[in-house]
């Protein structure tokens, strides 16, 4: 057995392609295995990333595609086409490159290279919903000579932060002699410029605390109020509320807090006229109130979500769902007896009448730091081909 490693090098920019317009995340290491014999001769080797769009037939009307591929390579073909055979639409795809071309192999000879690509800045985020997905892929095509192409493909994780592709950097102060050999280090310079920006984008939008109270009222009157200290959140931050029910007429039972998305398509791309938004809950917390007079909340934003966004088939927003259960008559004050002799029990009612509302606060959720974006993935994982 032979094999060439093709180690792949994520850009130094991370996993943002809008915050960050580059990315693979986190760097991976894949295989291309040869059969034995005595020299090997591979014609070529290239590598592309592309974006499938994966639509729900039930929930969303496309347009006829006019792209019209094979489900599989044929024998005799030699065009490398990353997405050949994939379901759904290619909305994005890289220019490809490539790895080697004629690489003669001995036994026991084994060759690496490092592939680095940066992402379009207008390209959707990674995102699996109930009506859509876009799944990034990068795609490795290899070709012996007189055989068929092989592909490997590789899924990975891309999070958008908008708000960066129309940005202008100021200009240097210091003036350095023009060097056209330094076009590509002046690049990096740029490119690690941009990612500092995101991320002090991020802290400023998220950093940013004032108390924000809110009146919990129903039709028989006001119940208590509910205080939060930001509506903008980071994913992998814990979002924190309290309610202070001491100032109410009506007595609050039971509360629960849901963190939910909305998953809506847009309304020329709706099978059906005015169907409805698709909800996914994250994190829910429950807690029964009776007699308490404060109470508070910490839901975690998963790291494995996707922020807001949107394209021109569907949105994504977060919202905290609330949900109260109050009685319908007034909570009965229970008093201390003055005599410590005297014995008094409480007990509670069998049946009470109750009302049930709920309330909807929106928030937003954006991207976070990549490093701390790759730690849903700690394993470091290895792919191969037979080629």
């Amino acid at each position: 057995m032979r094999s060439r490693m093709i180690p792949l090098v994520s850009s130094p920019l991370g996993v943002l392609p809008d915050l960050v317009p580059a990315g693979l995340c986190p760097p991976m290491s894949h295989c291309l295995s040869l059969s034995s014999a005595p020299s090997e001769m591979l014609a070529w080797a290239s590598a592309q990333i592309h974006c499938q769009f994966h639509s729900s037939e039930n929930r969303v009307a496309l347009p006829p595609s006019d792209d019209s591929k094979h489900d599989v390579q044929a024998e005799n073909e030699t065009v490398f086409v990353p997405n050949r055979g994939e379901r759904g639409q290619c909305i994005l795809s890289t220019p490809p490159k490539i790895l080697f071309c004629d690489l003669r192999l001995d036994p026991g000879e084994s060759k690496s290279y490092s592939y680095c690509e940066t992402l379009p800045v207008d390209g959707p985020p990674s995102f699996r919903g109930q009506s859509v997905k876009y799944v990034y892929k990068l795609t490795i095509g290899c070709q012996r000579v007189n055989s068929p192409i092989k592909l490997l493909r590789v899924p990975f994780r891309v999070l958008v932060l908008h708000g960066l592709k129309d940005y202008q950097f100021p200009q240097d102060e210091v003036v350095a002699p023009s060097n056209p050999f330094l076009e590509e280090e002046e690049g990096v310079k740029k490119d690690s410029r941009l990612a500092d920006l995101a991320t002090e984008l991020l802290m400023a939008a998220t950093s940013r605390r004032s108390l924000h109270v809110y009146n919990i009222s129903n039709t028989r009157g006001k119940v208590g109020k509910f205080g939060i200290f930001k509506t903008v959140y980071k994913i992998g931050e814990d979002i924190l509320g309290t309610f202070n029910f001491s100032e109410g007429d009506i007595p609050c039972l039971q509360y629960s807090v849901s963190l939910q998305t909305e998953e809506s398509i847009q309304e020329e791309f709706q099978r059906r006229h005015g169907q409805p938004v698709s909800y996914s809950t994250h994190a829910r917390h429950q807690e029964s109130c009776l007699h308490t007079a404060r109470s508070s909340f910490s839901l975690p934003v998963p790291l494995s979500s996707t922020p807001g966004f949107t394209t021109n088939i569907v949105s994504l927003k977060w919202r905290l769902h609330f949900e109260f259960v109050t009685s319908r008559e007034s909570g009965e004050a229970h008093t201390v007896p003055e005599n410590p002799s005297e014995t008094i029990t409480w007990t509670g009612v069998e049946q009470i009448e109750v009302d049930t509302f709920s309330w909807d606060l929106p928030i937003k959720v954006l991207p976070t730091n990549p490093v701390l974006a790759s730690y849903v993935s700690q394993f470091s994982s290895t792919n191969s081909i037979t080629i």
